[in-house]
C-alpha cells in the first residue's frame, strides 16, 4: 500500500509540531494542546502516521498523577525527511500577503 498524501491542514500541524522536537517523545495530550486538534482527528492522524512508517510509537510507563501507560510517538528517519518535505512545500504554496493592497 502506497503511503497516504498527508497533506491537509491537520497533518502539517502534527509533522510541524513533530519535526520542532525530532528525538524527542512526545504523548498525545501533548500533540494534542500544542495543534489544537481535537482527540477525534488527533489519534487517528497519528496511527496512519505510525501505519505508513512516518512515526514510531511505544507504550510508556505512567507518571503521576497519571494512572494508566501512555503511548508516545516520535518521527523515524524517514518521517522526519517526509515532514521537512511536505512543510517546504506548504510553505512554497501558502498565499502570500505581504504587498498585496486592495
Amino acid at each position: 500500500m502506497a503511503p497516504r498524501p498527508h497533506s491537509s491542514r491537520q497533518s502539517l500541524s502534527v509533522l510541524e509540531a513533530l519535526i520542532a522536537r525530532p528525538e524527542m517523545w512526545r504523548h498525545g495530550y501533548d500533540l494534542l494542546q500544542e495543534t489544537q486538534l481535537k482527540s477525534g482527528t488527533l489519534y487517528p492522524l497519528l496511527m496512519r502516521l505510525a501505519d505508513d512508517g512516518l512515526l514510531e510509537s511505544e507504550w510508556r510507563p505512567p507518571v503521576p498523577p497519571a494512572r494508566a501507560p501512555r503511548h508516545a510517538y516520535r518521527l523515524t528517519p524517514s518521517g522526519r525527511a517526509f515532514a521537512q518535505s511536505m512543510l517546504a512545500r506548504a510553505e512554497m504554496t501558502r498565499p502570500r500577503l505581504i504587498g498585496i493592497t486592495a
